[in-house]
């Protein structure tokens, strides 16, 4: 008897339907074709060990199935429920009038018992735009898919129950997720608050800047001076992310299996990988190509630490995404996309020894020393860094006040505000939503200097022999803080303090 059961496969952060076709003949064998992997054809052991059980069995008969399409490579354990399924009701040992309706993944234990799986999102989202009737599969990944409306989602604990619902006997009710009430829910209280941040008022309003505009900053200055410390509150001043962002989040951390049985994020993604990464774990890659670092934190925060310490050609393959907003990975049959819209915030002492030009620093530098250590980080890569900036330490006076500073909130209120200029800004623009993804066209046409503005620029481009990209840097960021301002038209004092926002292009700086 021949029947078809229903699985799916993610590539990249798109799944793909994969339909299973069980035959059961004459004869004895077990032949499973359809380019599955190790761990799918390591399935026959697991599924005969959970049927026994649990009062079933494998039958005796030649078994033959096919994974189709059958030039997809199928990977993992994943369809170990749905093979389950296909050969219980290709013997007969249950009714298959029902199963094709449905996607049916999971991992089985020997004792029947599901094991969670990676990529239950996208999965959902393919299984609602191809109508299937619903979606069985752990009960651990069951909120996650349960955020797409219109598709019944069954949590499974144990392989007897798919097997009692197309029975008839006892009932699995589909989980309700109320996706917006999920998505808002704890949005207004950060984990991290920049009223926890003592003095640094300059540096604070740097972040404020970077998080209006969506721009890449970098940290420089010696040990203790709370680099980190801001950095980790930056996520809690940017706009809450919408609906779509969350979702595209998500999938993304879905198909990583980076989902803790938490359904919908509603928080952006704060990721601060060490420097001894690999530059496969950062951008992603593997020979069944995973995210990487820089995709797990789309629509949020990549935070380097100590950025001269990652090794440089880990760096330098940051350079395409940070300009392009996604990364393409390729192989020899596939090449695979996965976003990574981030924004860049890196952090590093002024030299090996930690301080820079401080006659009682502790620790001094040769300038041999510190101009090997900058030279660690290439020109084109802080070329695409809007915002370089110097934190010097907190004096006692600060850090003894015991007043509250300025909360994430209120930062989060004007930053908001200004996104909101520039989502209105760039409305007829597919892929530009704020200032830090202008192209050249666009900043011609959006950062317009008036005469005295113009000649600033050029006097500081001429002194400091800035770039042509670092032009378009200082005119990006020039024209967030004219929207934080409420500003139609840049003015002289948004250049000169979008100028002073590039500590690395001044005197004094090696590298």
């Amino acid at each position: 008897m021949l029947i078809k059961v229903f699985g799916s496969a993610v590539f990249g952060v798109e799944a793909t339907t994969i339909t299973v076709e069980v035959n059961i003949d004459k004869g004895i064998g077990y032949h499973l074709v359809g380019l599955p992997d190790n761990a799918v054809k390591e399935s026959s052991y697991r599924i005969a060990a959970a049927l026994k059980n649990n009062g079933y069995s494998l039958p005796g008969k030649k078994i033959t199935i096919n994974m189709a399409p059958a030039d997809l490579r199928k990977e993992g354990s994943a369809y170990d429920l749905t093979l389950a399924v296909g050969i219980l009701a290709a013997s007969g040992q249950i009714k298959a009038d029902e199963v094709a309706k449905y996607i049916i993944m999971g991992e089985l234990s020997l004792d029947g018992s599901l094991q969670p799986i990676k990529g239950v999102l996208p999965i959902a989202i393919k299984a609602k735009e191809e109508g299937f009737k619903g979606f069985f599969l752990p009960k651990q990944n069951v909120k996650e898919a349960a955020i797409v409306a219109g598709l019944e989602c069954y949590g499974l604990e144990n392989i007897s129950e798919v097997i009692d619902f197309f029975e008839g006997r006892g009932t699995i009710e589909p989980t309700l997720v109320n996706t917006r009430e999920e998505f808002y829910k704890n949005l207004e209280f950060p984990e991290f608050d920049f009223n926890d941040v003592k003095g640094q008022e300059g540096i604070k309003r740097c972040m404020e800047i970077a998080a209006a505009g969506g721009h890449n900053i970098i940290l420089i200055g010696p040990p203790g001076a709370g680099k980190t410390m801001l950095a980790k509150r930056l996520p809690s001043i940017l706009p809450p992310m919408t609906l779509r962002e969350a979702l595209e989040t998500t999938k993304i951390h879905s198909v990583a299996g980076k989902i803790k049985n938490i359904g919908l994020m509603n928080q952006r993604p704060f990721r601060s990988p060490h420097h001894s990464a690999s530059s496969v774990s950062l951008v992603g890659g593997g020979s069944f190509p995973q995210p990487g670092e820089i995709s797990l934190a789309h629509n949020g925060v990549l935070f380097l630490d100590e950025l001269p310490e990652f090794k440089r050609e880990v760096l330098e393959v940051m350079r395409q995404p940070l300009e392009d907003r996604e990364v393409t990975i390729s192989r020899a049959r596939f090449t695979i996309t996965f976003p990574s819209s981030f924004m860049l915030v890196a952090s590093m002492n002024p030299s090996p020894g930690g301080y820079f030009n401080d006659p009682d620093a502790p620790v001094t530098s040769s300038p041999h020393e510190m101009q090997r250590y900058m030279s660690k980080i290439s020109g084109p890569l802080l070329d695409r860094i809007d915002i370089h900036i110097e934190v010097t330490p907190v004096p006692f006076d600060k850090l003894s006040d015991t007043r509250k500073s300025e909360s994430s909130v209120e930062i989060r209120k004007r930053v908001t505000k200004a996104r909101e200029i520039q989502t209105q800004r760039f409305e007829e623009y597919e892929h530009v939503h704020y200032n830090a993804q202008m192209s050249s066209r666009q900043i011609r046409e959006y950062c317009k200097l008036d005469d005295a503005s113009l000649q600033l620029l050029k006097t500081a481009m001429e002194r400091l022999n800035l770039s042509a990209r670092a032009y378009d840097r200082i005119l990006k960021v020039s024209r967030t803080i004219a929207d934080l301002d409420a500003a139609i038209n840049i003015s002289p004092q948004h250049i000169s303090e979008a100028i002073q926002y590039r500590s690395l292009d001044r005197e004094g700086w090696l590298g």
